[in-house]
């Protein structure tokens, strides 16, 4: 639901446009709601679609392939599977060799157009993944990469997200402890959260080179710092990544 969110919001596609199924024990009422098709139908929400985006948990996904393989077209529709540790390979015993099939890693900010969206292809130099790649390029950034780096990219743009926001979360309960209002350090946190990624992405510079500008001789910003340091900050996040992408070989 999220990337139909963002594709609306880009003004890729309208409404009519897009279908999403889902099983038949979920509502379909929030889908109805947003105004695209919904339905519980896998096959026939394929059967004219010129993209398929497969975005279930891993353990759906072979079920579904199956159940829909009969009513694809390799030669009009553009296969998309959102699903970690789902291979070309495994996709291809399924639906076939002759599918231009792009693997996609975004986040959830892919509802308001700012994910960062890792993309790899089975056929990387086709018109098709230049075409798909141009349509999430409107929903944030996006960056090639090997498919070997796909468990890589789920951990570090996709569950990112969540890492980032435990650390805002963090933040902000440090700064109501110092006086201010749960409204108010949320919203200072997040701006500066914001800020200092702008920071990197129009700057091009390394964090650390930032921290220098702000850090001073027994200032209280390096005092913060090595606070966090002396209890493990860098080292608890690192740990917490590695930890995540160790067990994604559990994922099926």
């Amino acid at each position: 639901m999220s990337i139909a969110k963002g594709m609306l919001k880009a003004g890729l596609f309208e409404k009519k446009d897009i279908t999403i199924t889902r099983a038949p024990s979920q509502s379909l009422d929030d889908l109805i709601d947003l105004g695209v098709n919904a339905t519980y139908d896998n096959a026939a929400a394929v059967l004219n679609a010129d993209y398929i985006i497969l975005a279930v948990q891993p353990r759906q996904a072979m079920n579904i392939l199956k159940g829909i393989k009969d009513v694809l077209n390799p030669h009009r529709q553009i296969f998309i599977s959102v699903v970690s540790g789902l291979s070309f390979e495994e996709i291809e015993s399924l639906i076939g060799k002759d599918f231009v099939i792009i693997r996609i890693m975004p986040n959830t900010a892919i509802s308001i157009c700012e994910s960062m969206t890792c993309l790899c292809s089975n056929r990387p130099s086709s018109d098709e993944f230049n075409e798909v790649k141009t349509i999430f390029d409107k929903l944030g950034m996006t960056l090639v990469i090997d498919e070997k780096m796909m468990a890589a990219a789920t951990v570090l743009a996709s569950c990112g997200t969540a890492f980032m926001l435990r650390y805002m979360r963090a933040a902000a309960q440090g700064g109501i402890q110092i006086g201010f209002h749960a409204s108010e350090a949320q919203l200072i946190v997040s701006q500066v959260a914001k800020g200092a990624a702008a920071l990197l992405l129009e700057n091009g510079m390394h964090p650390e080179q930032e921290i220098d500008k702000v850090t001073t001789p027994m200032g209280v910003t390096i005092k913060g710092l090595n606070e966090m340091e002396h209890n493990g900050l860098s080292s608890a996040v690192i740990k917490g990544i590695v930890h995540s992408f160790s067990e994604m070989g559990n994922i099926k």
